[in-house]
């Protein structure tokens, strides 16, 4: 009897010790971060993502604004390929900008609100306490969660580990895994500074276009010479039928036609710096593919990379097939 009241009196004293020592349970924690979300102003933060797609990973510089309630900048830079791109949400819409290329596509999108944004906090955030069934530990300075994603047009990436730093609750690092839990997304936040000061010109189009004007390939390259690409992965029953190679003012155009099951039509050409800043307006939304950031509609799907043009066209293909054959042309030529 005096040895299980000793035992049972370690047990509460050791209850206590935890309880003293600041151990805060997966509840605490996480109301701890929804305060966070709801309080702060705006924020800056520095990432470094990588993307495990295509023959070789692909890495960026990420640099986010975001000041409340709604003006956000996103800027993705690749640094081997000289290639950037600004996300911008602000009282005009929701803007994708290519500098280099003095392009600007406007869309009508909920976007950052419509799915998981692997670098937003908010949106990490929300992911947290939306799954009831995250899991959750605490090592050393960091809290850790892995919980679901929430992709509109993608499947494939199911589950992430988000890690928060205890100290200020900002994000330390994201983990995004495909449906064997292979690591498909990095990101290592390498700053994220609460309530720091932005003016509203921050998120105008105009300004941000002319942050990085870099001669690319695409803006001093007069030749006209790329390597067609096509994809690795298409519907079930779908086949190429015809490769046509056709003249235009500024160069070639390669059309390539699928049919089958189903049928799509891929063009690429070299892409070259519009004269004028101008913006186009889109009917669908942003969407990252990866490599680049893309411009998706219900019926086709746009996106430059590595100075080319790629627009794939389809009637029957579902966006999440048209998101499919696009990424799976990364690393892919044809010539």
């Amino acid at each position: 009897m005096r040895k299980s009241f000793v035992l049972l009196l370690t047990g509460l004293l050791v209850i206590l010790m935890l309880s003293a020592c600041g151990q805060k349970s997966q509840e605490d924690v996480v109301t701890g971060l929804d305060k966070k979300a709801k309080e702060y102003t705006s924020y800056k933060a520095k990432a470094k993502m990588t993307i495990e797609t295509g023959n070789e990973p692909q890495e960026y510089n990420v640099e986010i604004w975001h000041k409340k309630p709604s003006l956000y900048r996103v800027y993705l830079e690749n640094p081997k390929k000289d290639q950037s791109q600004v996300i911008l949400r602000n009282e005009n819409g929701v803007f994708v900008l290519t500098p280099s290329l003095n392009k600007s596509f406007r869309f009508h999108s909920d976007w950052p609100n419509n799915s998981s944004q692997v670098y937003l906090f908010e949106s990490l955030v929300k992911d947290v306490k939306n799954d009831g069934e995250a899991s959750f530990s605490a090592k050393d300075s960091k809290y850790i969660f892995e919980t679901k994603t929430n992709y509109q047009h993608n499947q494939m990436l199911p589950t992430q580990e988000i890690v928060f730093h205890k100290k200020n609750m900002a994000p330390s690092s994201v983990k995004v895994m495909d449906t064997d839990r292979k690591p498909m997304v990095k990101v290592e936040f390498t700053s994220f500074e609460f309530d720091k000061p932005l003016d509203k010109d921050a998120f105008d189009e105009k300004k941000n276009m002319t942050l990085s004007q870099i001669d690319v390939a695409t803006s001093a390259d007069v030749s006209d010479s790329f390597a067609v690409k096509t994809p690795l992965d298409v519907p079930q029953g779908v086949k190429k039928l015809e490769e046509k190679e056709m003249a235009t003012e500024d160069g070639k155009r390669i059309v390539i036609t699928y049919g089958g099951e189903k049928s799509f039509t891929l063009i690429q050409e070299k892409a070259r710096v519009a004269k004028t800043s101008t913006s186009v307006s889109m009917n669908g939304e942003p969407v990252d593919l990866g490599f680049t950031v893309g411009a998706l509609t219900d019926k086709s799907l746009s996106w430059t990379y590595d100075g080319v043009d790629y627009f794939i066209s389809s009637e029957d293909l579902s966006q999440d097939e048209l998101l499919m054959v696009a990424k799976s042309m990364q690393g892919q030529s044809s010539k």
